[in-house]
């Protein structure tokens, strides 16, 4: 046997022949051949085998292998190919459902973090880092900042919410919700056997549809609203907020704050760049003591020397980002001085050259100086003798700030092409008057009446400084809010009426579609309910009869003219029914739904795609 197992291993060696004809011509027993290890691998390469699902032993076995022998030896020979190529995998491997429900699992935990902080109702997060800071907020952008997000789906989420931050500054919390409501019921149709393609596609449609919808039906030109529409949009925002109980001053100081920053744009829009507003915040006294410095800017910084002007009007001001100190040689420059006499001449000359630049400084017409950088005694003496007000270590971005407010220009070095050292007079910025104010337990520096563009700051008070943090959140958040509506001029109702609306048009877009695509638009318009849902169990009301109500309002608004007003109704949490958001004030930016929901949609539809999830192993330590 060992030499017919022999002979058969060198036959297929060195003539190459097909084993199942070898064994068909010399009449040996198929389990025989089927002991030859090299046989078999030949014959996996014979073309009369080519068309055998089983290779070699589908050829050999009296009546083909079993179901699990087939597959062991599918799965052998993968793996023994992938091998010969280097393409072995290190690491782990999901796919199909499984990764689909992963995906839907992580992005559901972290979304029904969030649902209990949206709306007026909503609750605040105490969120403890590993030093033990805390930030107790109900931001939807900071909670998911703070949280440290490890799954790579649920990232995307917290993505999310950050662009929403930056493009439009509110609706953080819904966008999330709503995404994830989104990937639910896309997860729930793709288990349905509805491909991810045909409900991406449906998503797709639904998401434009709705675009649409909300521009011809559901947005109100400021300027046809009686009232004063900015003040109601700064209200809204600030309802949901730790500082809501003071909106009314608030939401003045903010819609002050914006108009006062109005640029004029090249195609005749105007900008209003909330960049331009500081707020600061500064400990003491309540919250409702907090001002506005209208016209001007504030830094929280007090002048470098006590004998120096508290006062400077009108003001020039040198921004400088080097140091004011004795001048010293550079790294490596060694003098080497016999004389003690000409040691005393080289700190005179370093003295000298010092006392030089600020002489030229001060030439230039300067009163007041900014340096990012050090202001040494001796410099001091100098500046104080020329009655300047000058203040050292100022931050990079404040002093930015500051040469775009009064036309500066921020200066790296005095020196010149030619080697020389001067300060041109032009380089210096303006403004009426800098003075230094002293506001709770801080100095700060007031520039007033800035030439180049304008600016204002909001200098907020607070018990504590959670407090101060919570509040300046809420105020950025309602200063995007108002500019981003200056700047759009459209504004939609709040209170969930949107997206409720939505819900109804789509229910009926969706049936003129024949093929797949109308259960994905039906999902979608299902979802949109999830932000009135939230809010009505956020505001402790019976989520299931609110629902009920608003939907027969806005679809009374669809078949009856008569009552036509109607499309304009949301959700009154305070007292448990339903009205109309516009007439009460309950508005909200139409960028901010638009931005919303195509973010939303294309975050759920970005891990829909999603179906094989491979983690590679990391590279075993070297020893």
């Amino acid at each position: 046997m060992t030499r017919l197992g022999h002979c058969c291993d060198t036959a297929v060696q060195t003539l190459g022949v097909c084993v199942a004809c070898w064994v068909r011509d010399c009449s040996l027993p198929p389990m025989f051949v089927l002991g030859c290890g090299l046989a078999r691998g030949r014959a996996a390469r014979c073309p009369h085998l080519a068309s055998s699902a089983n290779g070699i032993a589908g050829a050999l076995l009296p009546h083909g292998p079993t179901q699990k022998e087939g597959s062991l030896l599918g799965e052998k020979r993968s793996a023994m190919a992938s091998a010969e190529l280097g393409l072995s995998l290190q690491g782990t491997r999901e796919s199909g459902a499984d990764v689909r429900s992963a995906n839907v699992t992580a992005v559901m935990a972290l979304a029904n973090i969030l649902k209990s902080s949206l709306g007026p109702q909503g609750l605040d997060k105490m969120l403890v880092d590993d030093i033990g800071d805390v930030t107790i907020t109900n931001d939807g952008a900071t909670i998911l900042k703070q949280l440290e997000v490890e799954h790579p789906a649920a990232k995307v989420l917290v993505e999310l919410a950050n662009l929403q931050d930056t493009e439009v500054g509110d609706g953080t919390t819904s966008v999330v919700i709503i995404a994830a409501e989104l990937l639910k019921k896309a997860n729930e149709l793709v288990k349905n056997n509805i491909h991810p393609t045909t409900v991406i596609a449906g998503y797709r449609l639904a998401m434009r549809e709705s675009i649409k919808y909300i521009q011809a039906n559901m947005s109100v030109q400021v300027d046809k609203l009686e009232q004063d529409v900015l003040l109601s949009i700064a209200k809204t925002t600030l309802s949901s907020k730790f500082i809501g109980g003071d909106s009314e001053l608030f939401s003045k100081i903010i819609v002050d704050a914006v108009k006062s920053v109005r640029v004029p744009g090249p195609n005749g829009k105007a900008k209003y760049p909330v960049s331009q507003i500081n707020v600061l915040k500064s400990h003491g006294q309540s919250s409702s003591e907090s001002v506005l410095v209208p016209g001007g800017y504030a830094i929280q910084i007090s002048r470098g020397s006590q004998e120096m002007p508290t006062q400077v009007k009108p003001a020039k001001i040198a921004l400088l980002d080097f140091d004011l100190k004795k001048h010293r040689m550079g790294m490596g420059v060694n003098i080497v001085i016999d004389d003690p006499e000409e040691l005393e001449r080289v700190r005179q000359k370093e003295m000298d050259l010092t006392k030089d630049k600020i002489k030229k400084i001060v030439d230039a017409g300067t009163t007041v100086v900014f340096t990012t950088k050090g202001i040494d005694d001796f410099a001091m003496k100098y500046l104080v003798e020329a009655g300047i007000l000058a203040a050292r270590r100022v931050d990079k971005k404040d002093i930015k700030r500051i040469a775009k407010c009064t036309g500066g220009t921020l200066l790296l070095t005095m020196a010149d092409m030619d080697g020389e050292e001067k300060f041109d007079p032009q380089c210096l910025g303006s403004a009426d008057e800098v003075v230094e104010q002293r506001v709770g337990d801080n100095d700060f520096l007031f520039i007033k009446g800035c030439s180049a563009t304008k600016a204002a700051t909001i200098l907020l008070r607070g018990a504590n400084e959670y407090m101060l943090e919570e509040a300046e959140r809420s105020v950025h958040d309602a200063l995007c809010a108002v500019s981003r509506t200056l700047e759009s001029n459209s504004v939609v109702p709040g209170g969930g009426a949107v997206e409720t609306a939505l819900s109804l048009h789509l229910e009926d877009y969706a049936t003129t579609f024949d093929s797949y695509e109308q259960w994905a638009i039906a999902e979608y318009a299902e979802a949109l309910q999830v932000v009135p849902k939230v809010l009505a169990i956020n505001g402790a009301c019976d989520a299931i009869d609110l629902l009920a109500d608003l939907r027969n309002c806005h679809t009374a608004a669809k078949k009856d003219p008569t009552k036509a007003d109607q499309k304009w109704y949301g959700l009154d949490l305070m007292k448990g029914v339903v009205r109309n958001s516009v007439t009460a004030g309950v508005l909200e930016p139409m960028v901010s739904k638009l931005k919303s929901l195509k973010f939303a949609t294309e975050a759920a539809i970005t891990i829909l795609r999603i179906d094989d999830l491979i983690k590679i192993a990391p590279d075993p330590e070297q020893q």
